[in-house]
């Protein structure tokens, strides 16, 4: 019987013993040498969306009233990545990048309509390799018609593109099902029945959720109306997208786009019903988080398990009036981070040092001692949770590829440091920028508001960073640049 076969088999006994005690795994099973690995993946869930993170931010929070118990308890059991940030803020480059630690100009998944090269090297591999069982359950969203077979993994329940909310299709090891209920409820259902079935090696299993993305975002009928009566006020850097103000064009022509503040998917008089919707999805994430808690712990194998929390991108929630992932602001950059592994992650850690969605896939093999990808763009940040922060990145670039499909944002570059941001449009011509570029001191200015790129006090530190840009675009072989060319602005509905 072939790997395949016997993965498939071992699906239809998992149901079987999905109620009962895990039959593998006594309560006091001793630790692992190599730990088992959980990996949560949301959808366009941004840093913030977290309890602990509104809690922390005090006045200046846009939902203090929200609570996500689950993931405040992985936090405070282990260790929160305060400053994480993806490297291209859209779905299939970022997914991709997490998986390979690659950048999306190295593996070639530019956009959300590329399949994941099937024979691109991946931590999911390395660990199958290394022995692990390894399964793959929920959203992949690499290709829009691809459900194969999930490279690297035994066992798979996925589907094609988005997949929908309400009784989603899922292709489960090559038999096709149409899996009736909600999204977070099915893929939860599916996790736990795994976790209970019998493993006789370390396994690897990623959650691949949909929530809370959006067009339309649809939380379950529990959440619909919960947060009906708590305050949504929009954020104070709502407004920042004339070009009167400094902001380039661009941003003002994207306002009444789909992907903006003042367009139809999300139109102005709905933003309550929208961040509202937004939130109850994560809510539904959360009660996930804890049932996939619970039974690592029924199991005796939660101090085992090394547990990551994640997000493919950010998203805006009105910022800079927009309403969606892409640009190189930082509610499209920033993506929680949390990581529980009581071996070697201190209760409470906040970690500070700037991680990429590219340092996840070398973490998690530096963790389970398995070969390392040679070709991986990002570093393991399992020295950083114990205090060694000996030479870490103080800088990392940014790159979008203008997609005509969703015609709402230009090519984009970034660098960002510490303290500055450095942000122009290529046109993708080899002519001059058409649109203004944008310069941020991040300490004094958070929220983005305040273009420097005028100031003739900051001509050294643009230049400083226009090198450092070349520099690293030229350490990661991102030159020559291939830019696709920039077809502009329109206000029409996307070609999905």
């Amino acid at each position: 019987m072939n790997r395949q076969s016997r993965y498939w088999l071992l699906c239809c006994v998992i149901v079987l013993v999905s109620r009962a005690p895990c039959p593998a795994f006594a309560a006091d099973t001793p630790p692992a040498s190599r730990p088992n690995v959980v990996v949560i993946l949301t959808d366009d869930m941004r840093w913030d969306a977290l309890g602990v993170v509104q809690r922390e931010q005090g006045s200046q929070a846009l939902f203090p009233w929200f609570a996500t118990p689950h993931l405040d308890r992985l936090a405070a059991e282990g260790a929160r990545f305060a400053n994480a940030f993806v490297t291209t803020s859209l779905c299939s480059p970022s997914r991709a990048s997490l998986l390979s630690g690659q950048y999306a100009h190295r593996h070639q998944v530019l956009n959300n309509f590329t399949d994941y090269p099937h024979d691109l090297p991946s931590y999911p591999r390395r660990l199958q390799e290394a022995g692990y069982t390894t399964a793959y359950i929920g959203k992949w969203h690499m290709g829009e018609d691809d459900d194969r077979q999930r490279p690297g993994f035994d066992f798979w329940m996925s589907h094609r593109g988005q997949g929908n909310y309400w009784d989603n299709e899922f292709n489960i090891n090559g038999q096709q099902r149409v899996m009736e209920g909600y999204y977070t409820t099915v893929v939860t259902q599916a996790a736990v029945d795994w976790l209970r079935g019998p493993h006789e090696q370390p396994w690897l299993l990623i959650v691949g959720h949909k929530a809370p993305h959006g067009g339309p975002i649809v939380p379950e009928p529990k959440y619909e109306h919960a947060f009906d009566t708590e305050p949504v006020a929009r954020p104070a850097n709502a407004g920042s997208y004339r070009a009167a103000d400094g902001k380039p064009a661009w941003l003002e022509k994207s306002y009444p786009t789909w992907h903006g503040l003042g367009g139809p998917l999300y139109g102005q008089q709905e933003y309550g019903k929208f961040v509202r919707a937004y939130l109850g999805c994560i809510a539904s994430v959360d009660e996930s988080v804890g049932r996939i808690y619970q039974t690592l712990e029924e199991c005796g194998q939660l101090d085992n398990t090394l547990l990551v929390f994640t997000s493919d991108n950010g998203f805006a929630l009105g910022e800079h009036g927009r309403t969606d992932k892409r640009t190189a602001y930082e509610e499209s950059l920033r993506v929680p981070l949390l990581v529980r592994y009581p071996p070697a992650v201190k209760p409470g850690t906040v970690v500070r040092e700037m991680v990429l969605a590219l340092d996840l896939a070398p973490s998690i093999i530096d963790f389970c001692a398995a070969a390392a990808l040679p070709a991986a763009d990002g570093q393991s940040w399992k020295r950083l949770l114990a205090g060694d922060a000996t030479d870490w990145r103080t800088a990392f670039f940014y790159q979008y590829n203008y997609e005509p499909q969703f015609p709402y944002t230009p090519n984009v570059r970034a660098i960002r440091t510490d303290r500055w941001k450095y942000i122009h449009y290529p046109h993708g011509d080899g002519n001059p920028d058409r649109y203004t570029a944008e310069l941020y001191d991040l300490d004094s200015d958070p929220l983005e508001t305040q273009n420097l790129i005028s100031v003739t006090a900051h001509a050294a530190l643009l230049q400083e960073l226009k090198d450092e840009l070349q520099q690293l675009m030229q350490r990661h072989q991102a030159l020559p640049d291939n830019l696709p060319l920039d077809e502009g602005i329109r206000e029409v509905l996307p070609k999905y």
